[in-house]
C-alpha cells in the first residue's frame, strides 16, 4: 500500500471521509494535516453516520494511528465534544489519537471575532464563513500572537498570552465592529485549566511521530480537509478558507518531506457543489439545481447551509490536476445522478466572446464565463448495488468515461454509488 494523500478537487463536501475510510484499511496512521473545525467530514457504517469535524475520519478503525498536526487550527472544545462521543458509541482512542504541540489553537474570542466581522461586511462583502473562528486563529499566527497546544501545557504563559490577545480582540469586536464581546476572561480561563489536564496525554512532537514511524516501514494516509479551490493562494480569493489546501500544505502542515507521498488521490463528485459565497460557473438555480441538492443531501455537515449545486465543471478539475499533480481520482455520489434525463459537463468556458480550457485565475473573469457543455443521456436503474464497474448502466459507464476524457483519462480507484462503506466500486 503506497503512501497516500487525499485532497479535495472542488469546493469542499466531495466526499473525502468515505475514500479515507475506505483506505485507512490498509494505513498505518492517519494524518489531517490542515484547516479545522470548519471542515465536517462524514462517515457511514452500516447504516449509522458519524460526523468528524476535529477528529480524523481514520478512527474509525480501532487499530489505527490518527495524529492532528501542526498546519490544523485546533479547536480544543469540538475535539472534546467528538471524543465523548465516540467513546459513548464503543470506540477507544486513548494511545492512539495524538496532537501537535505546534499546533494553534482556536479560542472562544476567535469565534466572536468571526462572527463580528461577517456582520459587519456590507451584503456584497461576505465571505460566508462558519463562524468557527478559523480565519482569526490564522490570522493569530501569521501575525505571531497565536497560542499553540504547547502554551496550554505551560499554564503561567498561556495565561499572560491568553490575557493579551483576549484584551485586543475585546477592544476590535467592541470598538470597531460595535458589536458585543460577552466572554468572560475568567470563565474561559477555568474552562481551559480542565482542557490543559485532559489533552496532556494526546499532545506530541507529531512531526518526530510521523519520522519514526516512516523509517519503520508504517504506511501513511494524509487527510486533507475543505477543497483545492478554498485555497487560499490557488481558490477563488477572497471567498477561500484561510489555509492552503494544495499538495504543498502536506508537508509544511505536517513537518514531513513531500517526498514521502507516493499517491496523490483528487476526491472527486460527479457534479459541482459549493457551499457559501463566491463564483460558481455552473451553478443551476433551477428545478434540476433543486433536484441534485436533494437527491444528494447537500446540506453542510458543518452549518446545516444547503449546499448550491451544478453540473460537473471539467475546467476546474483540470486546473486541480494541475495544482496538485493528482496520479488518480475517487470519484464520488454517482448514484445521485440517477433519474436525470439529461446529464451535462462542462467543457470550455467562454469570457467575452472567447472560448478557453483554462480556468481563469481573475474573480472578475470568473464572473463573466459562460459555460460550454456537452450533453449525455441519463439513466433510471439503481446503482446503489452495483460492485461493478460492467454491472453499471451503460449510460451511467458512458457518463463516467466522458468525465474521465475531460480530466487528462487520469485513472480512478473507486466510484461511490451510495453513502454506505459499502456501496463502492472499487477498480483498483
Amino acid at each position: 500500500m503506497p503512501n497516500s494523500v487525499i485532497i479535495g478537487a472542488q469546493w469542499g463536501d466531495e466526499g473525502k471521509a468515505k475514500v479515507i475510510d475506505y483506505l485507512t484499511e490498509e494505513s498505518d496512521l492517519v494524518i489531517r494535516y490542515q484547516g479545522g473545525a470548519n471542515a465536517g467530514h462524514t462517515v457511514v457504517v452500516n447504516g449509522e453516520k458519524f460526523v468528524f469535524h476535529m477528529v480524523p475520519s481514520g478512527i474509525m478503525y480501532p487499530n489505527k494511528t490518527c495524529l492532528i498536526t501542526n498546519g490544523v487550527v485546533f479547536d480544543a472544545e469540538q475535539f472534546l465534544i467528538e471524543i465523548e462521543e465516540l467513546k459513548e458509541r464503543g470506540f477507544n482512542v486513548n494511545g492512539r489519537l495524538f496532537i501537535s504541540d505546534l499546533a494553534h489553537m482556536v479560542l472562544p474570542y476567535h469565534k466572536i471575532v468571526d462572527k463580528a466581522r461577517e456582520e459587519y461586511l456590507s451584503k456584497g462583502q461576505k465571505i460566508g464563513t462558519t463562524g468557527r473562528g478559523i480565519g482569526p486563529a490564522y490570522a493569530d499566527k501569521a501575525t505571531r500572537c497565536g497560542l499553540r497546544l504547547g502554551d496550554l501545557l505551560r499554564w503561567d504563559s498561556f495565561v499572560e498570552k491568553a490575557k493579551s490577545n483576549y484584551d485586543e480582540k475585546k477592544r476590535l469586536v467592541e470598538v470597531f465592529y460595535g458589536a458585543t464581546f460577552d466572554l468572560v476572561f475568567e470563565e474561559m480561563l477555568a474552562t481551559y485549566k480542565k482542557i490543559a489536564e485532559i489533552l496532556r496525554p494526546f499532545i506530541i512532537d507529531t512531526a518526530a511521530y510521523i519520522f519514526t514511524a516512516k523509517q519503520a516501514g508504517k504506511t501513511l494516509l494524509f487527510e486533507g480537509a475543505q477543497g483545492t479551490f478554498l485555497d487560499i493562494d490557488h481558490g477563488t480569493y477572497p471567498f477561500v478558507t484561510s489555509s492552503n489546501t494544495v499538495i504543498g500544505s502536506v508537508a509544511t502542515g505536517t513537518g514531513v518531506n513531500a517526498n514521502c507521498i507516493d499517491d496523490y488521490i483528487g476526491i472527486v463528485k460527479v457534479y459541482t457543489t459549493r457551499v457559501g459565497n463566491g463564483p460558481f460557473p455552473t451553478e443551476l438555480l433551477d428545478a434540476t439545481g433543486h433536484k441534485l441538492q436533494q437527491q444528494g443531501f447537500e446540506f453542510g455537515s458543518t452549518t446545516g447551509r444547503e449546499r448550491r449545486c451544478g453540473w460537473f465543471d471539467s475546467v476546474l478539475l483540470r486546473k486541480a490536476i494541475q495544482l496538485n499533480g493528482f496520479t488518480t481520482m475517487a470519484l464520488m455520489k454517482l448514484d445521485v445522478l440517477t433519474g436525470f434525463e439529461e446529464l451535462k459537463i462542462c467543457t470550455h468556458y467562454k469570457i467575452d466572446g472567447e472560448v478557453t480550457d483554462q480556468y481563469p485565475t481573475q474573480l472578475e473573469d470568473l464572473a463573466k464565463v459562460e459555460p460550454v457543455y456537452i450533453s449525455l443521456p441519463g439513466w433510471t436503474e439503481d446503482i446503489t448495488g452495483c460492485r461493478d464497474f460492467d454491472a453499471l448502466p451503460e449510460n451511467a459507464k458512458k457518463y463516467v468515461a466522458a468525465l474521465q476524457a475531460q480530466c487528462y483519462n487520469l485513472p480512478y480507484l473507486m466510484v461511490s454509488v451510495g453513502p454506505d462503506r459499502a456501496e463502492t466500486i472499487i477498480t483498483r
